[in-house]
């Protein structure tokens, strides 16, 4: 199983997502593209938050050191995104994929982040509450449903606000995963915790 993991927008909470994840499932990780930060990437944060043994955790294939939208930062590295050379690394085990930004995040001038979503895919959509979060998640999953990309579900990154969860989740149908809570801080036990809270609704996903 392949799980994508794509936000309403930026700073969203993607990387804590993908942690929960990787580590409830003990699943490989990879994020396609790494923009900025390079010394401490998410990849790296996400190394740090994951406790168990049978992660791997593989190579970005592209990492640039501005952090911008890639398309941005491939071109101050005079580089151009090409998608045909972004590939799935090989594994045996499921696979976390986290995206940069949210889904039409630009990667070159012709293909953004939405066009790396393979047919073999299942979309998790993390969303975080703010003023317009409810637009912002509803076009992100009305974008994924009209490309014909399977969701397997919505994670919540916040303190419980019903109005908003509940009018998501009644206008869209899809499934909600769980909910990050606005801790004081992320470690390896706060994300191992998550991480069997949400553990049989990510099993799920597998039949």
């Amino acid at each position: 199983m392949k799980l994508f993991i794509t936000g309403i927008g930026t700073d969203v909470g993607k990387t804590i997502a993908s942690a929960i994840v990787t580590e409830a499932l003990e699943a490989d990780y990879w994020k396609p593209i790494q923009a900025g930060d390079l010394e401490d990437s998410d990849t790296h944060k996400t190394k740090r938050y994951v406790s168990n043994t049978k992660t791997i955790f593989h190579d970005n294939s592209y990492a640039f050191k501005t952090p911008a939208s890639p398309h941005m930062a491939a071109a101050i590295d005079n580089v151009t995104v090409d998608i045909t050379k972004i590939k799935a690394p090989e594994t045996k085990n499921n696979l976390v994929i986290e995206g940069a930004g949210g889904l039409f995040v630009p990667l070159n001038d012709n293909d953004t982040i939405a066009d790396l979503i393979q047919p073999d895919y299942k979309v998790i959509v993390v969303s975080r509450h703010y003023l317009g979060s409810i637009n912002h998640t509803l076009l992100t999953i009305e974008a994924l449903k009209q490309r014909n990309i399977p969701i397997a579900g919505i994670i919540f990154n916040g303190d419980e606000y019903k109005p908003t969860e509940d009018i998501i989740l009644n206008k869209t149908g899809i499934t909600f995963l769980g909910r990050i809570e606005d801790e004081p801080f992320f470690d390896k036990t706060v994300i191992r915790d998550y991480a069997e809270q949400f553990k049989n609704n990510l099993e799920a996903l597998e039949s």
